[in-house]
């Protein structure tokens, strides 16, 4: 288990704190793997307490360091977990699209969220595993819905195997960060690709979205 903050090496304009929650195996380190490096490994541990990855993205020319907190999904490390989420900018829920019952955990995850993490936190759904799909049991409608009832930022399938979606949701994230810190984003490089409209207590913004598994809510 980390057990404390990660040392800054180098500089940054903004430092966002991102907390990533579900159930276990439902892939979270192999996200994380994939966001940091974009190497997936089949085979991973499960993660003991909290451990962290950190990379910077570049937003409009702003350096924007990503400090991913990549929790444990078991019930016997969830006292030290809920710790973590008070100086969390950001959640990431993920559950994985071949079983239902991680599905069904997510509003247990977004009530951890909401009782042990500050107010204005953003929120993201990552439903993983979107490679195998004929093993699905969830359908990304549903997660749209309970997106949408729950006032979420966005819904987006993703496949740390395949790498897809996991850059555009940790990007969508700083982004939606950016904005509430009074950053305007714009993205020049992506004015031709189709905008994903947000929440409305959010911002719109052009996004470089590849799948249509995504869903503004």
């Amino acid at each position: 288990m980390q057990s404390a903050e990660p040392e800054i090496e180098d500089s940054f304009d903004f430092l966002f704190k991102i907390i990533l929650v579900g159930d276990s195996n439902v892939g979270k380190t192999c996200v994380v793997q994939s966001f940091k490096s974009g190497i997936f490994m089949e085979k991973q541990q499960n993660t003991i307490g909290v451990d962290f990855t950190v990379r910077t993205l570049d937003i409009d020319g702003k350096k924007v360091k990503m400090q991913v907190w990549d929790t444990a999904g078991q019930e016997r490390f969830r006292t030290i977990t809920q710790s973590y989420y008070r100086s969390a900018h950001g959640a990431v829920v993920a559950y994985d699209i071949t079983r239902r019952s991680t599905f069904e955990s997510v509003s247990h995850w977004l009530r951890e969220v909401e009782h042990y993490g500050a107010a204005s936190v953003v929120r993201i759904l990552i439903g993983n595993k979107s490679d195998l799909q004929t093993q699905r049991q969830v359908f990304f409608e549903d997660a749209c819905v309970l997106a949408q009832n729950n006032g979420l930022l966005a819904v987006l399938e993703t496949s740390a195997k395949e790498a897809q979606n996991v850059d555009a949701a940790f990007t969508l994230m700083a982004r939606e960060l950016l904005a509430r810190n009074g950053m305007n984003i714009m993205d020049a490089g992506h004015r031709d690709s189709p905008q994903l409209m947000l929440s409305n207590s959010s911002h719109s913004i052009q996004g470089a979205m590849t799948s249509d598994k995504k869903c503004g809510c």
